[in-house]
């Protein structure tokens, strides 16, 4: 009996069907339902002789299941020994109702369709993506009218000059946009004009993809020498970068620092700025061009990342220079050496000989394992020693 088809390997099936989501598809365009058939697996004439009560118990169960299932066709087996008997050998599903009924979907399924007519009349560009992914639409259910609203009020409102937070859509905010840009950007891909949308950005990015305002970036800084001042009375401002981008301070020399209380106690420099790095300096100083004409030196751990972010960003300014992130400080420090958890292991062909040499040690462990030392903890005044040079003072 166990090889004999159950309404559970039935209903298995017919699960199937809605799970690929193409009877739903279909029944949303208004499709004809063809009739299904499954072919059904059950006892041969030997069994009625050598197990009849088995026999009796499978065509039960399918007498009961018929009734949720679909409409049974029957065989007739047996002859001379044991009779003619008429078993279950095909249940068919004669509707799409018939189907839903079945699964016990449909709730879901007059749902989605209903969901797919009022996108025919309010959003029809969205219509052929509902078609294709029938189950996600059903699974954003609850909030799926302020989806599509929100896709439709980018497409009317959006016009390059607002952020994310200003999208006007009664029930929707910031939180609901984040937490479906996913499905949003497949929306939109679907919505917009293609010349509205840059194809390079992912769909997750909102705000790139689709032509709103990025939250601008921002650089801390302070100057570095006596009496010099940033926009009037301030020796130290937070700055936004395209605003900094345009408006440069007045100074010869940057400083591109990573550590916080470093930054704030690093020696006078006469006509200097310094730059608070904070672990992102590079792609903060891409963005100044204006730094070209000025001296740029930067100091980072001694570490494989540090020697990264120095390749970088010689990479928008060859003539950037390094400062103690040389072997002598590294070799100087041995006590202060801590182990760099994640080194970075890449090919770094804007460093100079020697940061290059000291670089390859690091990585290959030559000096010891993962060797880091962090700016922080150098000598003060291996700092103030390092400025006094002439190379630093030029």
């Amino acid at each position: 009996m166990t090889s004999w088809t159950s309404p559970a390997d039935v209903e298995r099936r017919l699960r199937r069907r809605w799970s690929s989501g193409q009877a739903l598809a279909a029944y949303a365009r208004g499709e004809p339902w063809e009739p299904l058939g499954v072919g059904l697996r059950g006892p041969a004439a030997g069994d009625l002789a050598s197990d009849l009560g088995a026999v009796r118990t499978w065509v039960t169960s399918w007498g009961g299941a018929a009734k949720r299932l679909g409409r049974l066709e029957y065989r007739r087996i047996g002859g001379r020994l044991v009779g003619g008997n008429e078993l279950p050998a095909k249940l068919w599903v004669d509707s799409y109702e018939q189907l839903w009924s079945a699964l016990g979907t449909t709730r879901e399924a007059e749902r989605f369709a209903e969901l797919v007519g009022s996108a025919r009349t309010n959003s029809p560009r969205l219509v052929e993506w509902m078609l294709g992914h029938p189950l996600k639409v059903l699974e954003l259910e609850a909030e799926w009218p302020l989806l599509v609203a929100t896709v439709l009020w980018i497409d009317e409102h959006m016009d390059g000059s607002q952020y994310i937070r200003q999208v006007d859509v009664p029930g929707v905010d910031t939180k609901l946009i984040e937490r479906h840009r996913h499905v949003l950007g497949l929306l939109l891909d679907a919505q917009l004009d293609e010349r509205r949308i840059d194809w390079e950005r992912p769909r997750t990015d909102i705000a790139g993809r689709y032509g709103f305002k990025k939250r601008p970036g921002y650089a801390r800084l302070r100057t570095l020498g006596p009496g010099q001042r940033l926009a009037g009375a301030y020796t130290e401002l937070t700055v936004r970068l395209d605003e900094l981008a345009a408006a440069p301070p007045d100074c010869s020399k940057v400083y591109v620092i990573e550590n916080d209380i470093t930054y704030l106690a690093f020696p006078p420099v006469d006509d200097g700025v310094a730059v608070f790095g904070g672990g992102h300096a590079v792609s903060v100083l891409e963005q100044l061009c204006w730094l070209a004409d000025r001296e740029l030196i930067y100091w980072g751990d001694i570490d494989t990342h540090g020697f990264a972010m120095l390749d970088r960003l010689r990479r928008s300014f060859p003539r950037a220079r390094s400062m103690l992130m040389d072997r002598a400080t590294l070799l100087a420090h041995e006590g202060q050496w801590v182990e760099e958890t994640s080194p970075y292991v890449a090919s770094l062909d804007q460093l100079q000989p020697d940061e290059a040499d000291l670089y390859r040690d690091l990585v290959e462990d030559a000096l010891g394992r993962s060797v880091r030392l962090e700016q922080e903890r150098i000598s003060y005044s291996d700092v103030e020693r390092a400025l006094a040079q002439p190379s630093a003072a030029r």
